[in-house]
């Protein structure tokens, strides 16, 4: 069972960092009711015009220094950190706290179909065992040679698309112990999630660029009958060069 999350009064140092406050205070609160599924925290980084990367196989680093460091924080305040496979083969991340004091969260991978790269960075990741979450029609020798070089491979539902299941995915995590989970991307896990009305608070970097490349969201988040979701009480930042727009999530 990981350990209750605390604020750090680090994060009130800067001016910049106290709208940090009251998400720290939802992911204790959540933590103490003992909800079974975890608090899920959506954050990404976007040019002006939308565009999280020039394309989908050259990822374009937007944050300033310090919203790279906020995002750092946000990590600390975490149990797991999501993102879909495509970021592990484009970028081979760590997925760890570098840019400020704190613990790393456990790094969680969605992957349908395991492609997972067997010489992978996470695999090497100093304090965690990376999770990949994958389906029951993932191949099981791929998933033996996984396991063997140090992830914990676990098995959810498919969606209806052949995709992992993220309402089972997020049910999977919950069984771990995990109370919160930090959601970076990419572009289709973003889709994804935003979609199946999985989000409980949003945070959008926007940086002052015009990239023209893919975008954050390329398909309505909602059947067109459906109220839009919408950020509550939507607050904004200036967090180095960048703009931050933050809030819970929920429909208009």
């Amino acid at each position: 069972m990981h350990a209750l999350p605390r604020f750090d009064e680090r994060f009130a140092v800067s001016g910049e960092m106290a709208f940090l406050r009251p998400l720290a205070s939802r992911l204790v609160a959540h933590r103490r009711w003992m909800r079974d599924r975890p608090f899920v925290t959506l954050s990404w980084s976007q040019s002006i015009d939308g565009s999280v990367s020039v394309s989908r196989s050259h990822p374009y680093a937007l944050s300033c220094r310090k919203s790279l460091e906020m995002t750092h924080r946000l990590r600390a305040l975490h149990d797991a950190l999501l993102v879909g496979v495509n970021t592990v083969i484009s970028d081979d991340p760590q997925l760890t706290v570098r840019h400020c004091i704190g613990d790393d969260p456990q790094p969680v991978v969605l992957d349908s179909r395991l492609r997972f790269p067997e010489g992978a960075r996470l695999l090497g990741h100093p304090s965690h065992r990376p999770i990949i979450v994958t389906t029951d029609r993932a191949p099981q020798a791929k998933a033996a040679r996984l396991a063997a070089l140090g992830a914990s491979v676990q098995r959810v539902a498919c969606s209806s698309d052949g995709r992992v299941d993220l309402d089972a995915a997020l049910d999977s995590l919950g069984s771990l112990g995990l109370r919160s989970v930090m959601v970076e991307g990419g572009a289709q896990v973003i889709q994804s999630i935003l979609a199946a009305r999985l989000v409980d608070y949003c945070i959008v970097t926007i940086a002052p660029a015009l990239l023209g490349g893919v975008k954050a969201l390329e398909q309505p988040c909602r059947p067109r009958s459906e109220a839009p979701l919408t950020i509550v009480d939507c607050r904004y930042q200036a967090v180095g060069a960048d703009l931050v727009a933050y809030g819970p999530l929920g429909l208009r």
